[in-house]
């Protein structure tokens, strides 16, 4: 591209952000004060992703200039700086920058590093990224585990609330914070809410095996094409019946644990089983059931308690259920850091921040954790919204997430959440199945390794149990600390996106430019 209209076409871009900052100014006023450059940026940020940038990064990279393609912490310098040289190559005059708040690349990268330790933990350390580790149950009862992973690296202990009860999370605690000051390290708890577990009921078939013997199926066998029912009615569960050429007599029938779930499903919604093996659509409903044709099914049992995703499906469910308002006073009192599943937009941020108000916790770490499509598409509003108080973040949970997304999709998006995350100078946790392999058999696979390099980008990884969990941790903290001499985030290629332009159009209102073609 020449660069006379290289010159003109990203100057316009830079003006639409200039033209929008009094609505950026009115979208970001209650924001906390130590965030408010921060949302201002990322709003910017969301500008300007709504424009296709790859057609200008190679000829800007031929010029000698900024290809824009790690400007999403400090979005409007860098922007201004790129036109400004194209202006002095040509031999124009340079306007003045426009008198508006601007954050340059050494205070953006600032910002996240004071975020990330206001978050996680302070003080000089051999990695930047944090070593998050979830603590087994056995953690309750032999305090020798915590101190061995101590140890070998872990900085933050994450205990998971869907299991266990809190006698056990008592004593957890209690273990961590005597470690602390047995050892000095800088430790900090994590604990995860719950919130709703969409799952299959039990399913317990009876049948006869001779001799009077009953033998009880806790399973149903499953085939592409074949009919079942999803109900709100109390059932242990039915298999169907084929007759002659394999012709369906009779539908399969299980249970729901939410049965709130069948209000919310519409006709043509993709119903997803035990994390995405068995994937079926509606084809009917009623009041009390919804009528599913299998579509895939990659494993041919489903059991009792397994998950269900429904991607397609807008839920009225509380992010917060009254199991988890319950703990969440024990959360308060002993947890540097609250994740919160099943975030879903502004509103459940919102109900939140109020519960925590009446705990009085204002010093309590909040993590957003994106683990469904919805959670996904609305990460900038989430983001706004919780920004109204210090000490966020956010985990990428990306079992659930590709489950509903879809595993060709689960790298793209990881990264959008990065650089939203990254433009909002917000830490992230880097989650699900990291080392996944040799903390359960000893033996790392080449993926993994690969995935935790490119996990170095996020603020903080999680590990899961295992019985090789500090051989995990040991090769973690290895990795991490020859990897962050090399790089800091990533180079990215920059086309529109959606979530942007969904965000901007809902935010702001169309920006005051045309879309360059």
């Amino acid at each position: 591209m020449k660069i006379e209209k290289l010159c003109i076409e990203l100057n316009e871009i830079l003006q639409s952000i200039i033209d929008n900052e009094s609505k950026i100014d009115i979208t970001i006023s209650n924001i906390h004060q130590e965030y408010r450059l921060s949302a201002k940026n990322l709003c910017r940020y969301l500008i300007l992703r709504t424009f296709d940038l790859r057609k200008y990064q190679a000829s800007l990279s031929d010029y000698g200039v900024s290809s824009l393609g790690t400007s999403e912490g400090y979005v409007y310098s860098n922007l201004y700086s790129v036109v400004k040289n194209l202006k002095l190559i040509q031999g124009l005059p340079v306007a003045e920058k426009s008198n508006i708040e601007i954050i340059g690349y050494e205070r953006s990268s600032e910002l996240i590093k004071k975020n990330a330790n206001n978050l996680f933990n302070q003080g000089s350390r051999s990695n930047f990224t944090e070593i998050m580790v979830t603590l087994p149950n056995e953690a309750a009862e032999d305090k020798s585990i915590i101190e061995e992973m101590v140890q070998n690296g872990m900085e933050i202990a994450r205990i998971n609330l869907s299991h266990g009860d809190i006698d056990m999370w008592t004593k957890m605690v209690q273990f961590v914070n005597e470690i602390k000051i047995e050892t000095n390290h800088k430790l900090k708890i994590y604990m995860d809410l719950s919130g709703p577990k969409i799952r299959t009921a039990t399913i317990a078939i009876s049948r006869k095996k001779g001799k009077g013997k009953e033998k009880v199926k806790n399973g149903i066998n499953l085939r592409v094409g074949e009919h079942i029912i999803l109900t709100k009615r109390k059932t242990l569960g039915k298999k169907s019946k084929f007759g002659k050429k394999n012709k369906q007599l009779k539908m399969a029938e299980i249970g729901v644990m939410l049965p709130e779930i069948i209000d919310d499903v519409k006709i043509d919604d993709v119903v997803l089983f035990d994390d995405g093996m068995i994937k079926s659509v509606v084809i009917s409903k009623t009041d009390e059931d919804i009528e599913l044709l299998i579509t895939h099914c990659y494993k041919p049992k489903l059991s009792s308690q397994k998950g269900i995703n429904l991607p397609d499906t807008k839920l009225n469910l509380p992010a917060l259920t009254a199991k988890d308002i319950e703990n969440l006073s024990f959360v308060c009192k002993n947890a540097d850091i609250v994740g919160y599943s099943f975030v879903r937009t502004a509103e459940d941020v919102q109900f939140l921040y109020e519960q925590l108000n009446l705990n009085n916790a204002k010093d309590l770490g909040v993590v957003f954790k994106i683990e469904n499509k919805e959670a996904f598409e609305n990460l900038p509003f989430i983001l706004l919204e919780g920004m109204k108080r210090d000490k966020i973040g956010v985990m990428i949970a990306r079992g659930d997430l590709a489950v509903e997304i879809g595993f060709e999709r689960i790298s793209e998006v990881q990264n959008e959440i990065l650089w939203l995350c990254e433009a909002a100078h917000i830490p992230v946790i880097w989650a699900t199945q990291v080392l996944e392999n040799l903390a359960k058999t000893g033996i790392p696979t080449r993926a993994e390794i690969s995935d935790v390099v490119q996990g170095v980008q996020a603020e903080c990884i999680m590990l899961n149990k295992g019985p090789y969990i500090n051989d995990a941790i040991k090769m973690l903290k290895n990795i991490l600390i020859r990897m962050e001499a090399h790089s800091l985030k990533k180079k990215n290629s920059l086309r529109a996106l959606n979530i942007a332009k969904n965000t901007v159009n809902q935010l702001i209102g169309k920006i005051n430019t045309k879309q360059l073609s």
